[in-house]
């Protein structure tokens, strides 16, 4: 029993990663960048929920409120990123572009702790009440895992639909196979690039409102290790697999809750890395990822 409720718990946080990892995959996929400001794109949704939240209110009506706004305001804030930072070293060596994520990502930490209305200390999340089902004698689930694990699950089958199913999902794949051929064939790359940018945003915005709400405290470092951990989930899985991202994060997030459960909570990061080092030594490829040849 006590299995299976580390398994609840874990299914959880791993939805929330897998979330965070999506939005790594696919730019990874499509201009072939690690763009580690990604989990600070997460901080900023969780504020933006913060100040809606203690404006409106934690119940139903604020939730979606909180949801809608955080969504809007990172999206516009990743293809603000994209369009500023990155776009004009596109055709630079990767390692510009790689150096100039780290820049955006200390640049959104530290302006947070400057501004007077979030500033450097830790603030309470407001979040609904937390309810707790039991579903057998000693298994129980809570509402707050309940949304999560819902809401997660519904993000990812909306992100399955817009990238195999419409034509600006089309274009993704397009450009993800071949940037210049699909150019050639009349698909505009700086508009995909932009919107795959904003999608990846609005689920790092979902992602931060699920974490604050699950772990109802944020400070403007709270991305860091969230952000950290859902690369890993995205390598795991491999990289630039939009199916990698989501069982890597689901795999991590299990991984991690049965570490704190029946090793020891200090263990779990140490565990959490080591998984990054043997899968890059074992399996660089990810568990779905494929190999890529390239012809010289």
């Amino acid at each position: 029993m006590i299995v299976l409720q580390q398994l609840i718990n874990g299914l959880s946080l791993g939805s929330i990663y897998a979330l965070i990892a999506l939005g790594y995959t696919m730019v990874y996929g499509i201009v072939l960048l690690i763009n580690f400001a990604h989990g600070d794109i997460l901080m900023v949704g969780a504020y933006a929920a913060f100040f809606v939240l203690s404006a409106i209110g934690a119940g139903p009506l604020g939730m979606l409120c909180a949801f809608v706004i955080a969504m809007i305001m990172c999206g516009s804030l990743g293809v603000t990123i994209e369009r500023f930072a990155y776009r004009p070293l596109r055709t630079s060596p990767r390692l510009n572009s790689l150096i100039t994520a780290i820049a955006v990502s200390l640049i959104l930490e530290n302006g947070a702790r400057v501004l007077p209305f979030i500033g450097p200390n830790p603030r309470q999340f407001p979040r609904p009440p937390v309810i707790n089902i039991h579903l057998f004698s000693d298994l129980s689930i809570s509402n707050i895992q309940v949304i999560v694990i819902i809401l997660s699950a519904l993000l990812m089958l909306a992100l399955n639909y817009i990238v195999n199913y419409t034509k600006r999902g089309k274009a993704m794949r397009a450009v993800s196979f071949d940037l210049q051929a699909a150019s050639l064939m009349g698909i505009s790359a700086n508009k995909t690039i932009t919107f795959t940018f904003a999608l990846g945003s609005v689920l790092a915005a979902a992602g931060g409102v699920l974490y604050a709400t699950a772990y109802p405290q944020i400070n403007p470092l709270m991305g860091m290790m969230p952000g950290l951990k859902a690369f890993v989930a995205a390598v795991l899985g491999g990289i630039g697999s939009i199916p990698g991202a989501m069982l890597g994060g689901l795999i991590l997030g299990i991984v991690e809750t049965f570490t704190k459960g029946f090793i020891s909570s200090q263990f779990s990061d140490a565990i959490t890395f080591s998984i990054l080092i043997v899968v890059l030594l074992l399996k660089p490829t990810g568990l779905l990822g494929k190999k890529a040849r390239i012809k010289v």
